[in-house]
């Protein structure tokens, strides 16, 4: 046991932070694997894995005593200067990671701070006066296995035994695809695999790995945050790239120029697709992978996120016989998803539903779904023109981007036909204005627009750490809280478990604004009024903006005030 353990436990007694027969247990058990291996459980471990106590107490515990500040880990990003600065070698000898530098200063991350040896040392060859800064040894360790990669000696022995396998999912590639390799690939090809089932186990939405100077980084899209995980060697990026272009059928042989591809794999029974893109950039390709997984995609519209009157409406809206709907919102905020679920809502037999999309994500049942082809000319424009020869009662358009798409969407609505499609703009009434730019005529867009639903994505608190709290002044006043909500409310937060990642969020639901026009706002549509005057109109009338929809959402439990305020804009007064 080192002088730092030693010196830690015994403040721990002190403070009454640990008890005599907890201290007492744990010697006990390290007595016990000391016969039995050359490397028994040190004593501090043992505590914080058995007896409640957590290494970032015995951290602040140190802080505490040596005046020192502690830093959060989870905060410290990796600066490639800094990493430049201090190479892996002295990182890993001194448990030290580099936080920040101030000129002739550096901050660095340690877990002694009794060893004085180690922080002159570290000071001598940055030539640089050192800050140390206190955080739990097992937290450095993990971030120089992150962001400097793994050292060769383990990172071999996890190309030698890594496993695809974890609990019943094991995740292969079909027979006879590019995906099996040679058997001299195998470690490397298991270690993209290993990648790909984490992510799509941690319910990851896409798999994003960037090459930078000095080190590959992985990261998830996880409930739209992405989150870093544990890097491989900077040695093995070419060797990962290369099988992961050859599973999606793009040519390793090119890398000047962007390439788009396909891998099917299976977890366990359920068949996976990625959507593969690789960007050439300063330090190699850029490859981020979208995962589409088949069976995930929940198309009942409560699971979106509505509450039970703009549910109501929103199926009003959806079965009208003829018209334009549009979803509007920026990328990542699940337009296609919900455009998705009302097809399935009005999917009967009775009636036909053909959609043009770029490209096809998912596969509905008992919808004709066109891909986009624009290198053959099948363009949005050419797929509508088609497909209005098919006599459908619903036509999905998988984006309004220019004139002419816009102008065929119309005229389809005006002839019968109910029109789904998408916009990219900020709120709901833009919309109008948006399609106004485009080139569509004001009247146009009056007789045909049936609603806009402006839509964000907003995580949902962890339903097993879910508790009470108490939100303070600041917070309600970023809502326009009034005292009367908070006292009939309960806010809750996400406490963080193995469920969530200890982030305190598991899952997305939407947060929502729906314009719905009638005869005084299609009178304003057609003489051009702006998108303000709409809004004011729409909003006197009953419209509620997205934050109104997320403080609705806050009150009933469902998110917290930051998420809501951190993906809205503020209502003006």
């Amino acid at each position: 046991m080192t002088s730092a353990d030693d010196f830690v436990i015994q403040l721990a007694l002190d403070k009454g932070l640990l008890k005599p027969a907890q201290l007492a247990a744990a010697r006990l058990r390290v007595a016990e694997h000391t016969d039995l291996t050359t490397n028994p459980p040190k004593l501090v471990d043992v505590l914080v894995a058995e007896h409640g106590i957590s290494s970032k107490q015995f951290a602040k515990l140190l802080a505490d005593e040596f005046g020192m500040s502690m830093v959060d880990m989870t905060n410290v990003r990796a600066s490639s200067e800094l990493m430049a600065l201090l190479p892996r070698n002295l990182a890993v000898k001194f448990t030290a990671f580099p936080v920040s530098r101030d000129g002739h200063s550096m901050r660095v991350a340690i877990s002694d701070p009794l060893d004085v040896d180690a922080i002159d040392s570290l000071s001598h060859f940055l030539k640089l006066s050192v800050e140390p800064v206190i955080a739990p040894a097992s937290e450095i360790k993990a971030h120089i296995d992150r962001f400097y990669g793994k050292d060769e000696e383990s990172m071999d022995q996890l190309l030698n035994d890594i496993s695809t396998s974890s609990g019943n999912d094991v995740i292969t590639a079909p027979k006879g695809s590019e995906g099996e390799g040679d058997a001299g690939d195998a470690p490397i090809i298991k270690l993209v695999y290993q990648i790909i089932l984490e992510a799509f186990q941690r319910r990851a939405s896409d798999i994003h790995l960037e090459p930078l100077e000095k080190r590959f980084r992985v990261r998830y899209r996880i409930d739209g945050v992405l989150v870093e995980v544990d890097n491989p060697p900077k040695r093995l990026q070419l060797a990962m790239i290369s099988r992961i272009k050859i599973m999606a059928n793009i040519s390793i042989a090119e890398k000047r120029i962007p390439q788009d591809g396909r891998i099917q794999v299976t977890v366990g029974s359920k068949p996976i697709d990625l959507r593969v893109s690789s960007l050439p950039t300063g330090h190699g390709e850029s490859i981020v992978m979208r995962i589409l997984d088949k069976e995930g995609l929940q198309l009942g519209l409560p699971q979106l996120g509505f509450l039970s009157d703009d549910q109501a409406t929103m199926e009003r809206i959806i079965s009208l016989p003829d018209g334009l709907f549009l979803v509007t919102g920026p990328t990542g905020s699940g337009k296609t998803t919900t455009l998705y679920s009302c097809l399935h809502f009005i999917n009967k037999p009775d009636r036909k539903l053909i959609t043009v999309e770029d490209p096809v994500e998912y596969q509905l049942s008992g919808i004709n779904q066109v891909p986009v082809r624009a290198e053959v000319g099948m363009t949005f424009a050419n797929a509508l023109r088609s497909m209005l020869r098919q006599a459908p009662n619903i036509i999905m358009v998988g984006e309004i981007r220019d004139l002419e798409t816009a102008e065929i969407s119309i005229n389809a609505s005006l002839t019968g036909h109910m029109v789904f499609s998408t916009l990219h703009t900020n709120d709901a009434p833009g919309a109008v204005t948006r399609m106004i730019d485009i080139g569509v005529k004001p009247f146009l867009v009056s007789t045909s627009l049936r609603a806009v639903m402006a839509q964000r994505l907003t995580r949902k608190i962890c339903p097993r750490c879910k508790q009470a709290y108490v939100p303070d002044p600041r917070e309600l006043r970023s809502l326009n809280i009034t005292a009367q909500q908070a006292t009939n409310a309960t806010f809750m937060k996400g406490g963080g478990c193995d469920n969530c990642h200890n982030t305190g969020y598991r899952g997305r639901a939407g947060i929502f604004e729906i314009f719905v026009t009638n005869d005084e706002l299609q009178r304003m549509i057609y003489e051009n009024a702006g998108t303000s005057r709409l809004r004011d109109k729409a909003r006197a009338q009953g419209m509620r903006t997205m934050r109104e929809d997320g403080l609705r959402k806050v009150l009933t439990g469902m998110t917290t005030i930051e998420e809501v305020v951190s993906i809205t804009v503020g209502d003006a007064t």
